[in-house]
């Protein structure tokens, strides 16, 4: 088990950018498949960026091309940029390790796009 913290949450207008940092603790970091998650007040949790062990990348269709998730394993942590936000992108932001049977959560950040 890895313990996951996220940070680079706030608030911002349209159209700005925030870069989300999810860190975790312990070497075996590398091994996980990352996955940054959103969850709106009223609506489910649903997946916004994947990567792999291996780098492989994969975005839901309604941030495509606007976030690019990334990973730097010599520090443990993984990367969510967020580019051209919008107000529907509000949210708290989660990240979610997972290797194998096993996933930990991170407590969330909160991102809020308002003029």
């Amino acid at each position: 088990q890895v313990q996951l913290v996220e940070s680079g949450g706030g608030l911002v207008q349209p159209g700005g950018s925030l870069r989300l940092s999810c860190a975790a603790s312990g070497s075996i970091f590398s091994i996980y498949a990352v996955g940054w998650y959103r969850q709106a007040p009223g609506k489910q949790r649903e997946m916004v960026a994947h990567i792999t062990r291996g780098g492989t990348t994969n975005y839901a269709d309604s941030v495509k091309g606007r976030f690019t998730i990334s990973r730097d394993n010599a520090k443990n942590t993984v990367y969510l940029q967020m580019n051209s936000l919008k107000p529907e992108d509000t949210a708290v932001y989660y990240c979610r390790g997972t290797y194998g049977p096993y996933s930990d959560w991170g407590q969330g950040t909160q991102v809020t796009v308002s003029s």
